[in-house]
């Protein structure tokens, strides 16, 4: 009987042993399969963040591969508005040399043309001295007594005539040279009408130096002002200056040069002896008064080679100055009994002038003013055709950066577009694999990119399968 119960209680004491078993081995299962799940579904997070990041990365290169065409477009229209640029450049450098060459020839032939004329005034006044001096010596002795009135209204009208006569002349210059002679010698006979009013006004004035050296001052300001020169430009009057010692100069008048030099004329000689040869009718006395207005020339000359102009810092003079005698008379009455008188003043640096010879001087100073203007344009222009010339080889150099920009631009596109869709395992077809995984978008890539990554794929595995 205790055996049989016995027996019993093993029997119920196996049975609740493997109860007891079997929940235990089935809370161990449940415990690893929750940790198994809980495994894979760690895992499959990080594979979705990897895949998000993955995806992330994609969008960021698509975004840069459109801001990369968008440059390139951008680059293709500078290029092509740089292409038309430099082809108005290359028109306006071929317009500005065929302009330059047309002003250097011009320049080159008024040159020629101007040493031309310098030449043929030289003769023409060296003939003209010679005949005046012949043909003068033979109407000295002739007087007028009129009152001083009946003088001044007949020296007007010559004058203006004068000033006629000279700018006819000149307006002609280009057109006719030879009509150059024919007004010189209208000149010569006006010279002798203006030589016998000068004398009578000479008289009227009656030995009056100071006002004989103020009508000297006047007829100079005449003939500066029918040169064509400008006052306060090309020449200037009444300047007074210090020396480097401090004594006050004041030359008549100051005439400008081009490159900064300057020609120095004075216009205070003494005609009083002049004056009284022809107020005189003994002919002993005339011998004394033309001994005394010789002399007279000659102590002036003397003055003017004393007072040093060159000493004066603010005038940029040549060697030499011009000494003017209002008086064509007066002059060519010295020049008939001292042949010599003309070059001793120029061994002194000093140039005697008269009111006709003077002008041509002052004329050929404004032909030298005139053609200088004309080099100074057409220097202007050949250096601004040279800026234009640097600025179109920096355009080049420009334009040669822009294409060496684009070849890199292009080649990083290539180098971009076959990271993204060509070879194994492209981006493009490892985002189309993640998308048929469920997950949700809302923009697709273009079908040909789709297509070639395909292609590139498809090729990739048949290769790797043979």
């Amino acid at each position: 009987m205790i055996t049989g119960i016995s027996l019993i209680i093993g029997v119920v004491g196996l049975i609740i042993g493997l109860v007891i078993s079997y929940f235990f081995t089935k809370m161990m299962m449940l415990n690893k399969i929750e940790f198994v799940k809980e495994k894979i579904e760690n895992e499959n997070n990080e594979q979705i963040l990897a895949l998000e990041k993955e995806k992330s990365q994609l969008e960021e290169r698509v975004t840069r591969i459109g801001e990369m065409e968008t440059k390139i477009s951008k680059f293709e229209d500078e290029l092509n508005a740089k292409n038309d640029e430099n082809t108005e450049l290359k028109t306006k450098i071929a317009e500005l040399e065929t302009a330059i060459e047309k002003e250097r020839k011009s320049t080159v032939e008024k040159l020629k043309l101007l040493e031309e004329s310098k030449e043929e005034l030289k003769n023409e006044f060296k003939n003209l001295s010679n005949e005046i001096l012949e043909e003068k010596s033979k109407r000295f002795t002739e007087t007028n007594k009129k009152n001083i009135d009946d003088i001044l209204s007949p020296l007007k009208e010559e004058f203006n005539q004068f000033k006629k006569t000279v700018a006819e002349t000149y307006d002609k210059e280009s057109r006719d040279r030879t009509a150059l002679k024919t007004q010189i010698d209208s000149l010569k006979e006006l010279n002798e009408k203006l030589g016998k009013e000068a004398l009578s006004l000479t008289n009227a004035l009656k030995g009056d130096s100071q006002k004989q050296g103020a009508w000297g001052e006047i007829i100079l300001e005449r003939v500066l002002e029918e040169s064509g020169l400008h006052k306060g430009r090309e020449y200037e009057t009444q300047l007074s200056f210090n020396d480097e010692v401090g004594k006050r100069k004041r030359p008549d008048a100051i005439v400008h040069l081009p490159n900064n030099k300057d020609v120095i004329i004075d216009s205070k000689v003494s005609i009083v002896a002049y004056q009284n040869y022809h107020q005189t009718e003994n002919e002993e006395e005339k011998k004394q008064y033309l001994k005394e207005h010789l002399q007279s020339i000659k102590n002036h000359i003397k003055e003017l080679s004393l007072k040093n102009y060159e000493d004066i810092e603010e005038i940029r003079t040549l060697d030499y100055v011009l000494m003017f005698i209002p008086i064509e008379s007066a002059f060519m009455l010295a020049m008939e009994n001292d042949r010599e008188l003309f070059s001793q003043a120029f061994e002194k640096n000093i140039v005697i002038v008269t009111p006709s010879t003077l002008l041509v001087t002052l004329k050929t100073i404004q032909n030298i003013w005139r053609y200088e203007k004309q080099n100074k344009h057409a220097q202007e222009i050949a250096k601004k055709a040279g800026d234009l010339y640097d600025k179109f080889v920096n355009f080049s150099d420009s334009l040669t950066d822009v294409g060496t920009n684009l070849d890199r631009a292009k080649k990083s596109y290539d180098v971009a577009v076959n990271r993204l869709s060509t070879g194994k395992g492209n981006l493009i077809s490892q985002a189309q694999k993640i998308k048929t995984l469920g997950i949700k978008t809302k923009k697709e890539f273009s079908s040909n990119l789709i297509d070639n990554s395909e292609d590139i794929e498809l090729l990739d595995t048949n290769e790797g399968d043979k």
